[in-house]
């Protein structure tokens, strides 16, 4: 038996699939991954799943490639003939489940984030729609990360109330992602952290404009940035940009990291800004690792943090609102602030356990093969 993951980057099924994968293996299946190579291919194969490259123009929106981009998934997916197909992310969602449809290959899809094409009202975004409306018809199931995605696709007729399922993120591992003493804390200023993708709809424009506000109020106070520099992504922050804010003091950039649980381990206070997520791994990550954090309070953040429990929600694309939550997690007592990371450790238990996401797949294929 044999199942085809896909997603627009081999990084992605590693980083955020490898639970599922394990599980998957455990009952009996081959996995096979589809996606475009990277340097963790060789984390996939480590884990026993074979790896198939998927070239894909992931951000392009040229028909040509595009519709060649389904004939590689046809060809790959006849040749394979897996069980079933998952899809994460838009085109391996829409070119491969309509490539899986055509050879009567049922389809299990995550929407695991509207990304550029929903927050902007453009002639993509109705394409966008237009796609997903084709390719996720004939799906046995859809799985979203937040209830405000799945009233959006529904809404807009996307998809058939009845095969739509909700899902805590990826999950997350918390024997991995664990609370560990932040040695340096009394040693160290205040220190922020954003780990994301560095574009601006992840707010890293509004996280630096807020850094200056507060540090004319707190010199002392530390902000970093961790996370890659996705060229593709029209919301890209150029490299120059980034060099200027590093030159000017106002941030370090810590370039981009396998492991991020040191960085996590010494930060006091995680933040993301977003303008809107599927349900975002880094806050997974730090509420795990019981880090108190801020966001904004947008479709997908407002799911992980409880305002004032677990963390702060900020409003979106607000630097000033931005500054104003980090100076009340700056002046929260430390106590506080460990209770708040208590809180968010056990609201990763009760509600964001990985095995949480592998039994909802596991349910969803033997409702399929019921034998």
């Amino acid at each position: 038996m044999k199942i085809a993951i896909s997603a627009n980057k081999a990084w992605n099924i590693a980083n955020f699939r490898a639970g599922l994968i394990r599980a998957l293996q455990k009952v009996g299946y081959q996995v096979v991954a589809l996606a475009p190579p990277d340097d963790h291919v060789s984390q996939l194969k480590s884990i026993g799943c074979r790896f198939v490259p998927v070239p894909m123009d992931n951000k392009g929106t040229n028909p040509v490639a595009d519709a060649a981009l389904f004939l590689r998934y046809y060809r790959i997916l006849r040749r394979e003939k897996p069980r079933a197909f998952l899809g994460y992310t838009i085109k391996p969602n829409i070119y491969g489940s309509l490539a899986a449809h055509m050879l009567s290959i049922p389809v299990i899809n995550n929407v695991s984030g509207l990304g550029t094409a929903f927050i902007r009202d453009t002639w993509v975004t109705q394409i966008a729609r237009l796609l997903y409306r084709v390719a996720l018809r004939s799906s046995r199931k859809v799985f979203f990360q937040n209830e405000d995605d799945r009233q959006l696709f529904l809404d807009l007729k996307l998809v058939e109330v009845e095969k739509t399922g909700l899902l805590p993120g990826s999950g997350i591992n918390l024997a991995r992602f664990r609370p560990v003493e932040n040695r340096k804390a009394k040693k160290h200023p205040f220190r922020f952290l954003l780990a994301a993708r560095l574009l601006y709809d992840k707010g890293v424009g509004e996280y630096v404009a807020a850094a200056r506000i507060v540090r004319r109020q707190r010199p002392h106070v530390t902000f970093a940035l961790l996370g890659f520099l996705d060229a593709e992504n029209p919301t890209a922050i150029p490299r120059r940009e980034i060099s200027r804010w590093v030159q000017e003091g106002i941030v370090e950039y810590l370039g981009t990291a396998d492991d991020v649980r040191p960085y996590f381990a010494e930060a006091d206070c995680i933040v993301l800004p977003s303008y809107r997520e599927g349900t975002p791994r880094t806050l997974l990550e730090a509420a795990a690792m019981a880090k108190p954090i801020i966001a904004t309070d947008v479709p997908g953040c407002r799911e992980v943090v409880d305002h004032g429990r677990n963390g702060l929600l900020c409003k979106p694309k607000d630097a000033e609102d931005l500054a104003r939550c980090m100076i009340e997690m700056i002046d929260t007592p430390a106590s506080r602030r460990l209770a708040m990371g208590t809180a968010g450790r056990k609201k990763m238990e009760n509600e964001f356990d990985e095995n949480i996401v592998t039994a909802a797949y596991l349910d969803t294929l033997r409702s399929i093969y019921p034998h």
